[in-house]
């Protein structure tokens, strides 16, 4: 079946202006203020990976305080060397270009797939609702691999729509390549997930009616035939040589950091990360259901209408409104990666961020489509999620209230920063809310919605989070530490704790101990007289040790963060002499 030549008509003027709008105002929201934040949680392992690459030069064995850390592919750690010497420094905004550039490049060919499943109308509202949902920001102005993945499945879905009508084709080799280059970021989910959306769409292009009929019935041969009719951007013979160029593209990175360091630990990674962990997973075992109420998170606030979105996408179709092979496409993109994701024994909040983009379609055509012929439930929770958009800006003014007036353990917070920005984004989301609740059609919602979505991250991305660096610890902590010992960092040592090791910046690995015994004896040696231990562990160091720096704390933090906070111990020349306890 061809996919979507039956929406495709004529852009208009004004939607090509909406497209550029929407590209600017992206770019603005993932660039803006990108190196105002220290790295944060596992940003530090990106940026400190591309870090050692460059001092060493060796950029085929991915370290962490000279430790190997083989925990992905290169190509990710890659693009943040590039984007280091681009910037002229290993910082935090070249750790974070290669993900913005991806969360970019990801909403465009987002925009280009819907214009051809359906017209550019929808394909820039799709966009829009992508580039301003919670997660897709989040991860796009973070040193990660994550929007990396969603950037190159989306293009390998677009060549897929583009020419996978037509069977085979050199397009095929192109496709291959894309997967390889992909699964070189994050895992060999580059491969894994667009096969498996393609594969969905073309077994199901007529109906789950033909594909039982046709599956079930008739000699095993015309089966065979049927399915291989039916994936013909498979079987075909450009696909065996496209396989093989995307294996030797994919693996050579590999095969040269093995010939270079004599050691399999990417080829095992590979094994462990995807293979072990989708089938018997070792960690991160959460609930079969997890997805079920985690997308509603990541999508936010886009995500108050998709129980509306899927209703009107599975809703009864007439002749005046068949169902297309656009809409099949989007229902299988969806509804695959969810699979795909629920039944993997390792399940994670973010590993769901590629849904995203199916599902901003779905948001898309909810807002696009005849709202006329919309059945009247799809309508009443189209509103009741748009009440919840209005209620949740409505909300936002507690955000002005002075301490004594905010309920709850609110009080705690220190003040909003930017309070007057605060206060003129919020007049202009109810503004727009007043304006959508005074006609509550679709084209309101949608108007409104795109006001509040836009206006909450922008506040939230650009001025909230890096007001917050003021009560941000790691960085000034790291900042302490290298006032206190010095330039000399070789009697520097970690305990259970890899510590600020980028902020640090030593030019050498940093000791490290797991085993008091062990660190216990490098003190008496004289080798260790400075320790950065978490809080929890302070008193396995040795009674004789001084805190001489310590990560600050704050009142609304709880007694976990407190007990995790890092200190610097000064060894005192006694301790050095008698040992530690």
């Amino acid at each position: 079946m061809s996919i979507g030549s039956e929406h495709r008509i004529a852009a208009t003027m004004g939607e090509r202006m909406a497209v550029a709008l929407v590209l600017a105002l992206t770019a603005v929201l993932y660039f803006a203020r990108l190196g105002d934040r220290a790295l944060w949680s596992s940003e530090e392992r990106w940026a400190e990976i591309a870090r050692e690459m460059i001092l060493t030069s060796n950029y085929f064995w991915p370290t962490i305080n000279g430790h190997v850390y083989y925990d992905k592919p290169l190509l990710s750690y890659w693009f943040v060397v590039g984007a280091a010497y681009l910037t002229g420094a290993m910082n935090e905004a070249a750790a974070r270009i290669p993900s913005a550039v991806a969360g970019l490049l990801g909403v465009a060919i987002l925009i280009a797939l819907a214009r051809r499943l359906y017209d550019l109308r929808t394909g820039a509202l799709a966009g829009f609702i992508l580039a301003t949902s919670y997660s897709y920001v989040f991860f796009s102005r973070h040193a990660s691999a994550d929007v990396e993945t969603v950037a190159g499945e989306l293009a390998v879905l677009a060549l897929f729509i583009r020419y996978g009508a037509d069977g085979g084709g050199p397009w095929v080799i192109a496709m291959w390549l894309i997967m390889a280059v992909t699964s070189l970021t994050k895992g060999l989910l580059g491969f894994a997930l667009p096969l498996v959306v393609i594969g969905a769409y073309s077994s199901l292009a007529h109906g789950w009616s033909e594909l039982f009929g046709r599956l079930s019935s008739g000699i095993f041969a015309d089966r065979i035939r049927w399915l291989v009719a039916r994936n013909r951007w498979f079987f075909n013979w450009y696909t065996p040589p496209a396989v093989a160029l995307a294996l030797i593209f994919y693996c050579l990175p590999f095969e040269i950091s093995q010939a270079r360091m004599n050691s399999n630990a990417g080829l095992n990674m590979v094994m462990r990360e995807n293979v072990v962990r989708f089938l018997r997973p070792f960690d991160h075992r959460g609930p079969i259901y997890l997805y079920s109420y985690v997308i509603f998170a990541l999508m936010a606030p886009w995500s108050v209408f998709i129980p509306a979105a899927l209703v009107h996408a599975h809703g009864r179709r007439t002749d005046a409104r068949p169902i297309s092979g656009s809409d099949r496409f989007v229902r299988s993109f969806f509804w695959a990666t969810f699979a795909f994701f629920t039944l993997s024994g390792s399940r994670r909040s973010y590993y769901l961020l590629p849904i995203l983009p199916a599902a901003a379609i779905l948001v898309a055509r909810l807002f696009t489509d005849q709202e006329d012929e919309m059945p009247a439930v799809t309508r009443r929770l189209m509103r009741v999620g748009y009440a919840m958009i209005a209620m949740a800006a409505m909300i936002g003014l507690i955000a002005l209230l002075p301490a004594s007036m905010r309920p709850g353990g609110l009080r705690l917070m220190p003040p909003v920063p930017s309070r007057a920005i605060l206060a003129l984004f919020l007049a202009a989301m109810l503004a727009s809310t007043g304006y959508a609740l005074a006609n509550l059609r679709a084209r309101t919602i949608a108007f409104s919605s795109c006001v509040v979505a836009y206006l909450s991250m922008a506040y939230l991305f650009l001025f909230g989070l890096p007001s917050v660096e003021l009560y941000r610890s790691e960085k000034p902590f790291a900042e302490a530490v290298r006032r206190h010992v010095g330039g000399d960092l070789a009697k520097l040592a970690l305990f259970n704790d890899q510590g600020p090791v980028f902020y640090i910046a030593a030019t050498q690995p940093i000791a490290f101990f797991d085993d008091s015994r062990a660190m216990a004896e490098s003190i008496k040696a004289g080798r260790t007289a400075w320790v950065i231990v978490r809080r929890r562990d302070a008193g396995l160091v040795g009674p004789r040790s001084e805190v001489v720096a310590a990560e600050a704390s704050y009142p609304w933090e709880g007694e976990r963060e407190l007990r995790n906070k890092e200190l610097l111990l000064k060894i005192t020349p006694a301790e050095a002499g008698g040992g530690a306890r």
